[in-house]
């Protein structure tokens, strides 16, 4: 049973969608604290002046601990600025007409309600079954489970049954701390290993590491195995604390 966790990023990169089709279940881990400025709220989109970012405005006065599932967007029309921005730069993009109405939609809904987690889950629900993305996708808040840190990554994999724990590179530094936890529970230790592949886009030269509607909106229904392109064997914890005392 492979498992992965990653916080639920607003119009995520193409490095998220890789790491969900990876595994067995994916956990969205909305029960730990917000952080602002983050790619909890916020992502790039591709104009001709290169990657620009759009961010969701939220209500952070005296909720410095709040968390994840807490934040509420703080301008719930929002949506129209970030779809104006969306159209403007995409508007001529292959697949623009299939893509941008059911984006909108959700995008509009999702916002008037005002949760951003419940927001980003639904886009990100609806861009994986885009790309036939079909790994079950699961809130850390509806498993019962405490902890910190790696000590809360342990606790979801093993409610789940996990046997292997893939993690972004990002993840590396707190987790190869206590990679110890996990070995003596008999659940292995993977780290993503992700170049980004280059595709058709629009305003040369191309520029990697936008939101994954970049790529949708260019290349619809070739979208998942270019992403799939970049995906390489996945790294063990020796390998990553090598090269990380190597640097």
């Amino acid at each position: 049973m492979k498992v992965a966790i990653a916080q639920p990023t607003y119009l995520p990169w193409l490095g998220y969608f890789d790491l969900i089709d990876q595994v067995d279940a994916f956990v969205l881990l909305d029960s730990v604290q917000f952080e602002k400025q983050s790619w909890q709220q916020r992502n790039r989109i591709k104009t001709p002046g290169g990657l620009q970012w759009l961010t969701v405005p939220v209500k952070i006065k005296g909720r410095s601990t709040q968390l994840i599932r807490d934040v509420e967007v703080a301008e719930t029309d929002f949506y129209l600025k970030h779809l104006n921005l969306i159209r403007a730069n995409y508007r001529t993009a292959p697949y623009f007409e299939s893509l941008f109405d059911p984006l909108s939609a959700i995008l509009k809904e999702r916002a008037q309600e005002g949760n951003l987690a419940a927001m980003n889950i639904r886009l990100i629900e609806w861009l994986a079954a885009a790309l036939r993305v079909r790994t079950p996708l699961l809130r850390s808040s509806t498993l019962g489970v405490e902890g910190k840190r790696a000590r809360l990554n342990l606790a979801i994999c093993e409610a789940l049954g996990a046997t292997e724990y893939h993690s972004a590179i990002g993840s590396a530094d707190y987790l190869l701390e206590e990679a110890d936890i996990f070995l003596e529970r008999g659940i292995g230790i993977y780290f993503q290993n992700y170049r980004h592949p280059e595709y058709k886009q629009l305003f040369p030269p191309f520029h990697p590491f936008a939101s994954v509607v970049d790529v949708m909106l260019n290349e619809g229904p070739l979208s998942a195995e270019i992403i799939r392109q970049g995906r390489g064997a996945s790294l063990l914890p020796a390998q990553v604390a090598l090269h990380a005392n190597s640097a």
